[in-house]
């Protein structure tokens, strides 16, 4: 599989904590120390991408066209329960919550994975 593709299955599953959609669909949440532990570490048969680095994995994000995003617009009423919730799984993991869009990674629109291609 692709990284798109590999990201992909990896947002959509339970198996992972670190990764997930906003309630939008429209971005990626990354808990970035989660994340190292959870699916960087991994490894053997275990490993998710080749390369076990935050940095490579940050760089792989980029080259498929994700852009990193400061803050996320959520609808009012949801974005106070959303930084609440954030900043409890922040204050408990001692993380940070990354924030990366990609016109083509959208979860109400699956079949625009296929136009996520690399750079």
């Amino acid at each position: 599989l692709c990284f798109p593709q590999k990201l992909w299955i990896m947002v959509e599953s339970k198996q992972f904590r670190s990764i997930w959609w906003t309630e939008s669909g429209k971005c990626v949440a990354i808990n970035e120390e989660l994340f190292k532990e959870e699916v960087l570490g991994r490894e053997g048969a275990q490993c998710v991408f080749a390369k076990r680095s935050m940095k490579s994995f940050l760089r792989q994000l980029n080259a498929y066209g994700f852009r990193k995003m400061r803050h996320v617009s959520e609808s009012p009423a949801s974005l106070m329960e959303f930084l609440a919730e954030e900043a409890a799984v922040a204050a408990a993991a001692h993380s940070k919550i990354l924030y990366y869009y990609n016109p083509c990674f959208n979860r109400e629109h699956p079949h625009l994975l296929g136009k996520c291609r690399r750079r």
